[in-house]
């Protein structure tokens, strides 16, 4: 097993901490276009960390313009081994109220707009997406969460939807119907791309508001979004500092085997693949290859 590198994909208020050593901004080539922006690595309580500005510093790309592939392919060629994914969501249940985090542990995906995965004509794989999040890193976050007196959640369907408009009253009302807890933008394809990369992915779902299912809160306003996005980044922050030397402490593979998640994976046959495609997915899927 490589050495542990943390990489956190967020904004701004999760990756600006103290305590983060010997920082500096590394500008990563992918052969998938350019990264949401460039990635800051450093050391933080001894551990190698890498965060990654989802949306660019200053918030620049939609959720729609966020090139995923590019930016799972530079967290790899960086060396990282686990990924935290830290994103605002709404609610679709009472009990998770705004400034609640949920540790969430599946996906229904309903992008339709953006490039899914690093396989296609000339290579095929099918990776299995059953369990999406990786249970190691939701135990780690979940108790780091606890310890630093932050409302967590364990277990949650995320729906991730297109955007960038919010949802509809009727859509909302249709997810809730079919199980979901919470909604964002952001976290689909990047969880699927996390997986054919070999990266273990857990996702730290931040609730900002409900939606607009709620009698009691009926429409979502950017202004309330951001206030309760405030708050909800020194929770952040404070729970990536806890979790950090924990994670750090790895040593063997990964239980679950995300690390491994192409083992079986490829189904063209050697002599059919496009050398072209191979060259692209040499951080990707170099053990495989």
């Amino acid at each position: 097993m490589n050495k542990p590198i943390i990489g956190v994909i967020g904004g701004s208020g999760v990756y600006d901490l103290d305590g983060l050593e010997n920082k500096r901004w590394e500008a990563i080539e992918s052969p998938f276009g350019e990264p949401s922006d460039e990635i800051l690595r450093g050391a933080l309580q001894g551990v190698e960390m890498a965060f990654l500005p989802r949306h660019g510093r200053g918030h620049r790309l939609s959720p729609s313009g966020i090139n995923y592939k590019a930016n799972i392919d530079a967290l790899k060629r960086v060396g990282v081994t686990d990924i935290l994914s830290v994103s605002a969501c709404g609610s679709f249940e009472d009990q998770l109220a705004p400034g609640t985090f949920v540790i969430v542990d599946q996906f229904i995906d309903r992008t339709f707009a953006r490039e899914k995965s690093f396989f296609g004509n000339g290579l095929v794989a099918h990776v299995s997406m059953a369990e999406p999040v990786c249970s190691r890193l939701g135990d780690m976050l979940e108790q780091a969460a606890i310890n630093e007196d932050i409302p967590v959640v364990r277990g949650g369907t995320y729906l991730a939807m297109e955007g960038p408009q919010f949802s509809s009253r009727a859509e909302s009302e249709l997810y809730r119907q079919w199980g979901c807890q919470v909604i964002g933008m952001t976290n689909m394809p990047e969880a699927k791309l996390a997986r054919e990369a070999e990266i273990c992915y857990a996702t730290v779902a931040m609730v900002t508001d409900y939606d607009c299912w709620h009698p009691d809160h009926a429409h979502v306003d950017v202004a309330t979004v951001i206030e309760v996005l405030i708050g909800n980044s020194e929770k952040a922050r404070n729970l990536v500092k806890a979790v950090a030397p924990k994670l750090g402490k790895r040593e063997d593979s990964c239980p679950q085997g995300c690390d491994h998640a192409l083992d079986n994976a490829l189904i063209t046959a050697p002599e059919a693949r496009s050398a072209d495609v191979i060259s692209k997915l040499d951080a990707v899927a170099g053990r495989v290859l």
